[in-house]
């Protein structure tokens, strides 16, 4: 039943629905929705109009619905989802917008309301102007990706016309993301390689701060260091085989750092790399607030949180502009040898987070050097190791260990691999002897 006296109880769904993807109320059903009816449809029509002219600010827009169920009177009070936002209820001396959070409308934290205030201003943090003056700043990274990608000279009016610089010569937030110093701290990236195929012991992990195309390539190489490569044995040597798709990857990584929501000050991008996957996580859901695993991928639309990013890296040839990521890297991964069905990436998101999954495709069978058929992985790391003992066989564990800065333990653990797979053998004493690669 209409709750008269206590408006705020119901009010709040409406400014939540206001605020968000819209949504209906219903009354004359009671909460196990069992339709009991309304005896007056017409006089609970006009204590909602009355309600939400004294209690909301400013009016969403609404619609009153009555519905005939087996002979008793149900109303659907319909809120759109509004252009203006935030929506307040304002009663009680409080001023409060609502969201909804799973099935409850709940008060919007600090992190919200920006995003609200932004929404209902029509602008993105991308666009925001800053008090950053762009002469203190230099733009090198960028204009050498856009030389290398696009094989065009860089001219310094793109940062007007790309939209990372005022009139009045200040960075707005995409321009201070692209800064060679960017000062966006919340621009940050951890990376991490676990051992095993859940949350654990880390075998390496690496944190990133600043501009965003840095990022990227660092993000990039720590995939290539702490990912597996299968290899098949050819006349002439050896075919390495990655367990992932070099540009799903990518795409995937462009996608969270371009659609990532910023105004989250504590939020960054997380890798998290396992023995059979890699996920990506960033913060802020999707921009219209649906979930993805809702969604056809093939019909998600373009819309996008910072749309100057998003047009930055697309002139950079990093994405294109009719929203194809999440198909590309569906298509990237398909294309590896060895992919099953069961390796589709994953795509997942709640109201604050991103996820991206990319299966690990599984290694090649690869001739041993008996002629049997095995199975053989080989990181980037132990390629390193491989080269080291190429150029001096005599070379020690403590040597390795301080040429490539990771643990002697590290070292050690990568050469009972090789040796295990066939790659590498040792001959001699330990002091004396000499490591053989063998080809």
């Amino acid at each position: 039943m209409l709750e008269e006296k206590k408006p705020k109880s119901w009010l709040k769904s409406v400014s939540a629905f206001a605020n968000g993807l819209g949504g209906s109320l219903f009354f004359g059903i009671d909460n196990d929705g069992i339709a009991r009816g309304l005896d007056d449809v017409q006089h609970v029509c006009e204590a909602i109009s009355t309600k939400i002219r004294d209690y909301m600010d400013p009016l969403p827009e609404v619609e009153m619905i009555p519905h005939d169920m087996d002979g008793l009177h149900i109303l659907q009070l319909k809120v759109d989802a509004g252009h203006y936002t935030p929506y307040y209820y304002v009663g009680d001396v409080q001023r409060i917008a609502f969201v909804r959070v799973g099935d409850e409308s709940l008060p919007a934290t600090a992190e919200h309301m920006v995003r609200l205030v932004l929404k209902g201003s029509n602008k993105t943090f991308d666009s925001l102007h800053t008090d950053y003056n762009a002469e203190d700043y230099s733009f090198t990274i960028l204009a050498n990706a856009f030389k290398d990608r696009t094989k065009q000279e860089w001219d310094k009016k793109y940062l007007l016309s790309f939209g990372l610089v005022t009139g009045a010569k200040n960075l707005t937030n995409a321009g201070a993301l692209f800064a060679d110093d960017c000062p966006l701290w919340q621009s940050r990236l951890y990376c991490t390689r676990w051992d095993g195929k859940e949350k654990g012991d880390a075998i390496n992990d690496a944190e990133f701060t600043g501009n965003v195309l840095m990022l990227l390539r660092e993000v990039m190489n720590f995939v290539k260091s702490n990912t597996k490569k299968g290899w098949e044995k050819l006349p002439d040597g050896r075919k390495n085989k990655s367990e992932y798709a070099e540009r799903a990857v990518l795409e995937a990584m462009v996608n969270h750092f371009i659609h990532r929501d910023y105004t989250v000050m504590g939020g960054e991008v997380h890798l998290d790399i396992y023995d059979d996957r890699l996920s990506v996580t960033s913060p802020g859901g999707m921009y219209n607030g649906m979930l993805i695993q809702d969604l056809d991928i093939a019909d998600v639309s373009s819309e996008r949180r910072n749309p100057i990013l998003a047009n930055v890296m697309a002139q950079l040839d990093y994405m294109e502009k009719r929203g194809s990521g999440l198909t590309r890297i569906c298509n990237e991964t398909k294309a590896l040898d060895g992919y099953r069905d069961e390796l589709k990436p994953v795509f997942k998101s709640t109201p604050t987070q991103f996820q991206t999954i990319i299966f690990a495709s599984p290694p090649p069978n690869v001739g041993d050097h008996d002629g049997d058929v095995s199975e053989t992985k080989i990181t980037e790391r132990q390629q390193k190791i491989l080269n080291l003992i190429k150029e001096s066989p005599t070379i020690s564990g403590r040597q390795m260990s301080e040429k490539l800065s990771v643990s002697q333990r590290t070292i050690e653990r990568d050469l009972s691999a090789l040796q295990k797979s066939g790659i590498l053998k040792h001959e001699g004493k330990d002091n004396d002897g000499v490591w053989v690669v063998l080809e």
